[in-house]
């Protein structure tokens, strides 16, 4: 069983939601980076992650919004746009917190469980796993998970550590 069809069958989709979602970007040229959780597996053992975060160039939200919306369901949030398909366990989220536009510039392309996409540097994904870890308003448990995508990012690149915030340094015994 290759990496991708491992990933299409603990997304449960009879059809490959991942390829139709990346294959709208392609089509449309959006620029577009992963981050999050599966952009950490690009860099990391792999951890099985059944969501997908990306940041997409924000200039074309508006040519983006109505393709998606033909083939997917679409829920707005205040930092994001959550993109679902009936039958899958896949959730992607749209970013869209301004913070993460210039990752988008830093990306190259990656293998992330089989499929080839454009991955966020590594410190642009460390540095949105601390923002992620120091946001208050997220729940506990996604903060935890966080934390542990940092460790895993920090135990490929040690240097890292270095532009932890004290806050985290301290939550993680790196004083």
């Amino acid at each position: 069983m290759t990496d991708k069809e491992f990933f299409k069958k603990i997304a449960n989709g009879k059809e490959d939601f991942l390829q139709e979602f990346v294959d709208i970007l392609k089509k449309g040229k959006f620029s577009f980076c992963v981050i999050g959780g599966l952009g950490v597996n690009a860099y990391a053992e792999p951890v099985v992650s059944l969501d997908l975060d990306v940041v997409i160039v924000s200039a074309k939200f508006n040519d983006l919004l109505p393709r998606l919306k033909k083939k997917f369901k679409l829920e707005e949030f205040a930092n994001s746009i959550n993109v679902a398909v009936k039958g899958s366990a896949l959730r992607i989220q749209i970013q869209t917190d301004p913070r993460y536009q210039d990752f988008i510039k830093r990306a190259k392309v990656k293998n992330v469980l089989g499929y080839k996409l454009s991955v966020a540097a590594i410190e642009d994904i460390f540095q949105g796993k601390v923002w992620a870890a120091m946001d208050e308003t997220r729940r506990p448990s996604k903060r935890q998970k966080d934390l542990a995508d940092i460790l895993r990012l920090i135990e490929v690149k040690d240097d890292l550590k270095n532009s932890l915030p004290e806050e985290l340094k301290e939550q993680l015994k790196f004083s």
